[in-house]
Order: structure tokens, then sequence, then C-alpha cells
């Protein structure tokens, strides 16, 4: 018996410029998609870890926004992760796709899959960084910090 692919499926070597292209733009999305699943799933295994060893830098009322935006960027980079393992399998059912277009989608899936996870991991590192340096200028000029509309009106009444 020898072994012939069936005729659904796609084959490395080719017969032509499409279906090589065809192949390449599957299987860098099937790579990407599985690595960022298993980064974004070990980000959110990390972070599961720092919630349940309670390290006070992650889980400290300080640390709210980081906390919320790493929390993004591993749900967003996983989502987007399953995204492109999607895409690679709905890119092989449409071999008919033009090369053009399949490649601005490909290209755009791969920039939004890189920008924004790390944009949201970025600034919860330097939001909580932004913060900490404001709070640590407020302490050393003794500013206070202003308490409502109507602070100036009860600090005179209280005089």
């Amino acid at each position: 018996m020898s072994a012939t692919p069936a005729p659904n499926t796609i084959t490395p070597a080719g017969g032509g410029g499409a279906e090589d292209s065809l192949t390449l733009v599957v299987r860098r999305h099937l790579r990407f998609g599985w690595y960022s699943l298993l980064l974004f799933l070990s980000l959110g295994l990390a972070l599961e870890a720092l919630h349940g060893f309670k390290v006070q830098a992650y889980v400290n009322v300080m640390s709210e926004t980081r906390r919320l935006m790493w929390t993004l960027a591993h749900a967003h980079g996983t989502l987007l992760g399953l995204a492109h393992v999607a895409f690679a399998f709905s890119v092989a059912c449409t071999p008919a796709w033009t090369s053009r277009t399949r490649s601005v989608a490909s290209g755009s899936l791969v920039a939004a899959s890189v920008r924004m996870p790390g944009g949201f991991f970025i600034g919860g590192v330097l939001l909580f960084a932004a913060v900490l340096l404001t709070a640590l200028s407020l302490k050393h000029f003794q500013i206070d910090a202003p308490r409502g509309r109507n602070s100036k009106i009860q600090n005179q009444k209280s005089k």
C-alpha cells in the first residue's frame, strides 16, 4: 500500500506557487498560534501563582491596575492564539482566497497578536512605575492630594 495524501490536504512540496504560499500561511499561523498559547497560558499560570502565594507586589491594593492589565494581556493573548489556529484552519479550507487579501489578513492578525497583549503587559509595568513615581514625588514634596470638589470649603470650615 502506498501512502497517498487525501485530496483535501495541503502538501508542502507542491505543484504551484499559490499552494506553496497557502502552505506557508497555514504553517505560520499554526506555529504562531500554538506558541502564543504556550506563552500566554504560561503567563496565566504565573499570575495564578503570584495570586495564590499572595505576593504583595501583585495582590497589593496599589497593584490593582497592574493586576488588571496583566490579566488582560493574558486573556487577549490566549484568545488571539486561538484565533491564529482558527485562521490557519479557515485559510486551509478556502484556497480560492486571493493571495493579497490573505497576506493582509495574516499580517494584521500577527500585528494585533503582538501589539494588543504586549501593550497591556507593558502598560501594567509602566503605569505602575508612573503611579509609584507620582506617589514618591508627592511624599517627597509633602503635597496633599485633593480630597474632592469641596476640599477647600471643608478646610476653611474646620479652621
